[in-house]
């Protein structure tokens, strides 16, 4: 399977991990906000416990010095984390680096940092964080992808399993989804048909 999968959810708590963990899902991030140092390395550590010997990539949101002593493989970072960030000692550690993107001048910082995929968002309107950003739209998707060629875009920002077909024809490689499953009536099923998405890709 190619790196991030197809269908790639984004939750905040080691309950949701393991959760997914268990319904097969190839490509989960952990974003867990406001953890200190040693919070930071708890989750992380636990977190790689339960995908340890399953098919799960447990790719871990901003905090990269947990990460890299915790022996994570896979590190996204926002913007603002990138600024404080030490790019050498992640590419030492060997940890595959994933790099949001919102504007121009983003993309511009993400590039030079060699990532191993971009995200661009939001797509649509988000509810469950407040954006800086308006929604990009369906056809930034294409023009991003344009831009950066033969690496990895992963779309990101109230997207649901009903628009991912316009999403992968418009040029996206991933697309990352937090509400459509965590807020889901039934969130079990709704991962189950995301990951149908896989299964038709190979």
């Amino acid at each position: 399977m190619p790196y991030p999968d197809r269908f790639y959810p984004v939750v905040d708590s080691l309950k949701w991990v393991e959760r997914l963990t268990k319904l097969g899902v190839g490509t989960i991030q952990l974003r867990a906000k406001e953890l200190d140092d040693g919070q930071a390395l708890q989750i992380v550590s636990d977190a790689l416990a339960i995908t340890k010997g399953t098919a799960t990539k447990l790719v871990v949101n901003d905090y990269w010095r947990a990460a890299i002593v915790a022996g994570a493989e896979h590190l996204h970072l926002g913007q603002e984390d990138l600024v404080d960030a030490d790019l050498a000692e992640i590419r030492n550690a060997k940890l595959t680096l994933g790099i949001s993107t919102h504007d121009d001048a983003e993309l511009a910082t993400a590039l030079a940092a060699k990532p191993d995929y971009i995200a661009l968002g939001p797509i649509f309107p988000t509810t469950l964080k407040s954006m800086r950003f308006a929604p990009q739209g369906i056809p930034k998707i294409t023009e991003w992808k344009k831009r950066i060629g033969s690496i990895p875009l992963v779309a990101i920002g109230g997207i649901k399993f009903e628009q991912s077909a316009e999403i992968f024809a418009a040029g996206a490689d991933s697309i990352a989804v937090v509400s459509d499953v965590t807020q889901n009536a039934d969130p079990d099923a709704r991962v189950r048909q995301w990951l149908g998405l896989n299964v038709e890709a190979v």
